[in-house]
């Protein structure tokens, strides 16, 4: 099949399902750490020289758009007879103009996905993005949160989304918050630690400000507001930052987990939800076959990656998806 063919395919198949996205009454929701989803454009202001066409991974225009024609992939394979995911956490994008490319040029143009995202003072400039379905959550307002510096740095992290909407809910329509993280990784050592941490306490400080605001200070009593967390927190659940994490970790405790290192799976990639928000089923790592292959080092099976260290290997990314269905009370 060429690949005009196929993509047309996948367009005329995900309008269908996008038709009947109206009937789900649960909130298909997806986390994705998308993996350095960058234009090939130099950005004056960031260091992302080795994403250019003439920088050392050689970033082409046609290396970039097989990355696009993959993430639409995923989604529609995430897709159901109910419809598409409604909201999609991403983190590792650069900027407007991937965004654009992906929900404006990409085969997911024919779905009407919008997006916000963040502005990031990220040295590399990556930033997080929600991208949402129009008819299933109203925007209302978003915001960038900046997540301070260690005292005595200056080194900056990338800045948490949150985003307020309207949804369906069982009692009506009502408020819904997300918030999209990527905290620091574990490089760095223990600088990389305490940034981790601080960013950590600034998203929990969220958390407990929007309790606050609503009339509720822990969770179980009345009023607690909708609150959905996504991201890539680069630690697991038994990390020391989610001993005071106001909310749940749903994670399916049988998956393997969402990212591979030398061979190990670890699951870093979370979904949290405040006790106003069910999840139907676990959040699960979405390993679809053709995102993974066997790595012959470590002898298992692995994300197949865009580049294995400098060299490009056409993977879509070394993280899987992460998805959930919610039921908002």
């Amino acid at each position: 099949m060429s690949k005009l063919r196929l993509a047309c395919c996948l367009c005329a198949g995900l309008v269908a399902l996008s038709s009947m996205s109206q009937n789900r009454r649960s909130l298909r929701v997806v986390s994705w750490n998308v993996e350095n989803m960058f234009d090939t454009i130099d950005a004056q202001e960031f260091r992302d020289e080795e994403f250019l066409p003439s920088g050392e991974r050689r970033w082409t225009g046609g290396r970039y758009w097989h990355k696009m024609a993959d993430i639409a992939r995923v989604v529609a394979s995430l897709s159901d007879a109910d419809g598409v995911p409604d909201l999609i956490g991403l983190c590792e994008v650069e900027n407007d103009s991937v965004l654009e490319t992906l929900t404006k040029r990409s085969a997911l143009r024919t779905l009407g996905y919008e997006y916000v995202m963040t502005h990031s003072r990220d040295a590399r400039g990556i930033n997080v993005a929600l991208l949402y379905q129009p008819a299933r959550f109203r925007l209302l307002q978003h915001n960038s949160i900046k997540v301070p510096a260690r005292e005595g740095s200056s080194r900056t992290t990338r800045d948490i989304l949150h985003v307020k909407g309207l949804v369906k809910t069982e009692a009506g329509i009502d408020t819904l918050h997300i918030l999209v993280v990527h905290l620091p990784s574990k490089t760095g050592g223990r600088a990389g630690d305490q940034l981790r941490s601080l960013a950590a306490r600034t998203l929990w400080n969220v958390v407990d400000s929007l309790n606050l605001a609503s009339g509720s200070s822990c969770v179980g009593k009345e009023n607690v507001p909708r609150i959905v967390v996504i991201g890539d927190f680069n630690a697991t659940a038994k990390d020391r930052i989610f001993r005071r994490a106001p909310l749940r970790i749903v994670d399916d405790k049988e998956a393997p987990g969402t990212y591979c290192f030398r061979g190990f799976w670890q699951w870093i990639d979370h979904v949290l939800l405040s006790s106003s928000v069910d999840a139907l089923s676990p959040a699960k790592p979405m390993a679809l076959p053709w995102m993974l292959e066997e790595n012959k080092t470590y002898g298992v099976s692995m994300p197949r990656r865009t580049y294995r260290g400098e060299f490009y290997h056409g993977g879509v990314s070394d993280h899987l998806p992460v998805m959930v269905d919610l039921q908002l009370k």
